[in-house]
């Protein structure tokens, strides 16, 4: 579940400074089809990783109601991003979803270009070269949050490399437009993005995931919509707390 979201949250180009603070909290609904599937979370907090001043991310993700009743999901994704470098120095994956389950740590040596991929259920390690910009599956969404889009054109492109359990992949994504997208806290202006993703097992088509995000410096998902391969998704904004910027819904 989680995983639908995060991989659809790519980059434009990173700021020096960043537009979220700890203690930041964002809920989502999800709907599978016509069914309430669960809630996603995602949450700041300050933290220390070896010796230096970090932030830490932890998204969590459930099925809930009828959906869980057919197919249970656990999700639990965390990732600690330098405060100086906004880089990931750790990335933990540790999810259930139906008999589908991953528990992987990665670890990041930006000095020495290398990202190791602990596999805690194969029992197996996997070095990869790596690129000083990579990000992992959760650093990938804050490092969007930090994006200047004052410049973007509609049909604009950008991209970003990150690092999954099997290699390193390129997210594309194009700027739509800019319009109101309607939320239970009113109606707020957004960029329209489109993620291009793998179509296949998860997605429908390459073109199957369109997403708003609010368009100012906080820039958080108000609203995710995805065509899957079996029936469609839709998370919504639920709940937020503690944002750097005050966002400006209109009733």
């Amino acid at each position: 579940m989680l995983f639908l979201i995060f991989s659809v949250l790519t980059s434009f180009v990173s700021s020096s400074s960043q537009n979220y603070i700890a203690g930041e909290f964002l809920k989502y609904r999800i709907h599978y089809g016509f069914l309430d599937a669960g809630y996603a979370t995602l949450e700041i907090k300050n933290s220390n990783y070896d010796g230096r001043k970090h932030f830490q991310m932890i998204g969590k993700g459930s099925s809930a109601g009828a959906v869980r009743v057919f197919y249970v999901v656990d999700d639990y994704y965390e990732t600690f991003i330098d405060a100086a470098t906004n880089k990931p120095s750790l990335f933990v994956r540790n999810i259930s979803e139906g008999g589908y389950k991953r528990y992987q740590v990665t670890t990041f040596d930006h000095r020495k270009n290398i990202a190791i991929v602990d596999d805690r259920l194969k029992n197996t390690k996997t070095n990869f070269r790596v690129e000083s910009d990579i990000q992992d599956l959760l650093s990938a969404f804050y490092y969007l949050r930090n994006m200047d889009t004052d410049a973007l054109k509609e049909g604009d492109f950008m991209d970003i490399d990150v690092l999954l359990s099997d290699g390193i992949y390129k997210f594309k994504l194009k700027l739509l437009g800019r319009e109101p997208i309607k939320s239970k806290f009113g109606t707020v202006n957004a960029l329209k993005l489109r993620p291009y993703v793998q179509s296949g097992r998860v997605f429908k088509a390459s073109e199957s995931v369109t997403m708003w995000v609010t368009d100012d410096k906080n820039h958080i998902p108000i609203q995710i919509k995805a065509e899957l391969a079996v029936g469609s998704l839709k998370a919504d904004i639920h709940e937020f707390r503690n944002l750097k910027y005050p966002v400006n819904f209109v009733k």
